[in-house]
């Protein structure tokens, strides 16, 4: 007996507009928005229409912490996700670097 190595439907790692913004539980005007100002990724099929990984859903999360938390608009809520983002790869450079050891 096998069983699959990803459970769910093999094809949901993108989301359409309405659908990601029902599973972030906002509005799909703000989805859009977000995206615009690029604080969502989306990619554009061959048609127009815009697609969202799954993955940005964690991205929706931090932008609603940031704005109920620190009440941050919507410009300055870009440069701290840039200032997070930078962090984050700073650490990770850190963290891949081998250790030296004193003396």
């Amino acid at each position: 007996m096998t069983y699959p190595l990803v459970l769910g439907h093999v094809g949901a790692h993108r989301l359409d507009p309405e659908s990601f913004a029902e599973t972030a539980g906002v509005h799909p005007e703000l989805v859009h928005r977000w995206a615009t100002l690029g604080l969502v990724e989306c990619v554009t099929d061959a048609r127009g229409n815009r697609w969202f990984p799954v993955t940005e859903l964690a991205a929706v999360a931090r932008i609603q912490r940031l704005r109920a938390g620190l009440g941050l608009n919507y410009a300055a809520l870009g440069v701290v996700v840039d200032l997070l983002d930078r962090i984050a790869e700073l650490e990770a450079t850190l963290q891949q670097r081998p250790r030296r050891t004193g003396g």
